[in-house]
């Protein structure tokens, strides 16, 4: 845990937990329009705080080293400091998903903070505590919950997922691309299926392997899934875990890799084709801005492309004719479009969604089945 001017390190030191895995069993400018509210305000705002007496808590669902999914966020928290150098802000990494977060929250609370945001889905664990403390502002990420108090958000990476699955779709010669993923939950299978989406669109002949580790931050067990998709024909491999462990085996073979949360080129220089890259700083800043002023109450919101998710600038080695034809794509994206339209079958041939019909981004965020040429998932 990270105190700033509050507590001593003894009493730190007895907030500090392992981590299990971030939402593993739990089912631009500022204030210009970087997000997109998806649920009503639930009440009322909060009162205003001054910036010199507020508090802001931050609880990790791994440690802030990871390089990826942590790391992406702490580097929000570091903007916050940055954008309000008056204020002073807490946090707790690898915050377990059981009775040991509500005990968190709670201290949080006790502390006198008054807004505590949490970077992962802690469900009752968190929704209990903001009951509780009805003065004090919660946002989970990737949760569902919204109350007067208490709200979520999370990155639309769908998007920018079918963007560099296009590439894909243009680079592989074997029309089998790998997924190494994590638990089969939503974020998932969205991540995955859009990736094959992407593909199929430019090359309706590929298909996916996708291999769970059970683990978001687990090297070994990535590396291992990583040879075994490359063994097995794979010669694309994605996923959306955070260290680039499968980035590596793709150096090693000579075949190409996606990767999540950041840009890890340097990890596998000729392997690299983009990563999903997330960027947490201008929605934190704006949350904590509007707290500051009195106008923040509970609600939804997802993070748009280019406003908190994207693409990474491409690899040294994608071809520009490859780049070119995914960014036409991106294009439409950014301009309203999207391709997540039907027909669209599962993997047992039933169509899901009819000709016509556009997915909703609420639907992907709980999408919980694979594409027809999925395999391992759904």
């Amino acid at each position: 845990m990270n105190l700033e001017g509050i507590g001593t390190r003894a009493h730190l030191e007895q907030l500090k937990f392992k981590g299990q895995g971030r939402r593993a069993f739990l089912g631009g400018a500022a204030a210009s329009g970087i997000i997109r509210p998806v649920a009503a305000h639930a009440g009322t705002s909060l009162g205003p705080i001054r910036e010199e007496d507020a508090l802001i808590a931050f609880g990790h669902t791994g440690p802030i080293t990871d390089g990826g999914w942590s790391t992406a966020h702490d580097l929000g928290v570091k903007a916050v400091r940055k954008a309000f150098p008056r204020l002073k802000t807490i946090y707790v990494e690898s915050i377990p998903y059981s009775a040991d977060a509500t005990r968190i929250f709670r201290q949080f609370v006790a502390e006198g903070a008054q807004m505590v945001i949490a970077t992962s889905n802690y469900g009752d664990f968190i929704r209990d505590v903001a009951d509780r403390a009805p003065d004090v502002a919660f946002l989970e990420c990737d949760g569902h919950s919204v109350t007067r108090n208490l709200g979520w958000y999370y990155i639309t990476h769908w998007y920018p997922s079918y963007v560099i699955g296009i590439a894909a779709g243009l680079m592989t010669k074997t029309n089998r691309l790998g997924y190494i993923g994590t638990f089969p939950i939503p974020s998932v299978y969205a991540s995955a299926n859009a990736t094959l989406l992407g593909a199929q669109s430019v090359n309706p002949d590929c298909t996916m392997q996708a291999v769970a580790i059970n683990s978001w931050f687990d090297p070994q067990a990535a590396t291992q899934a990583a040879f075994a998709l490359a063994d097995s024909g794979c010669d694309f491999l994605c996923g959306i875990t955070d260290e680039p462990a499968y980035l590596r085996v793709a150096e090693q073979r000579g075949i190409k890799a996606a990767m999540w949360n950041l840009g890890m080129r340097d990890f596998g220089p000729k392997a690299y084709v983009s990563s999903v890259v997330l960027d947490f700083a201008p929605f934190y800043i704006e949350q904590v801005r509007a707290r500051l002023e009195g106008r923040w109450s509970g609600a939804g919101h997802f993070l748009k492309t280019s406003m908190g998710v994207d693409r990474d600038p491409w690899g040294d080695t994608v071809p520009p004719e490859v780049a070119a034809r995914a960014d036409m794509m991106r294009d439409r994206i950014l301009a309203g479009y999207s391709p997540f339209r039907g027909p669209i079958y599962d993997n047992a041939g039933k169509l899901r969604v009819p000709e016509g019909v556009v997915m909703s981004d609420d639907q992907i965020y709980q999408w919980d089945w694979g594409v027809r040429g999925m395999r391992g998932l759904g």
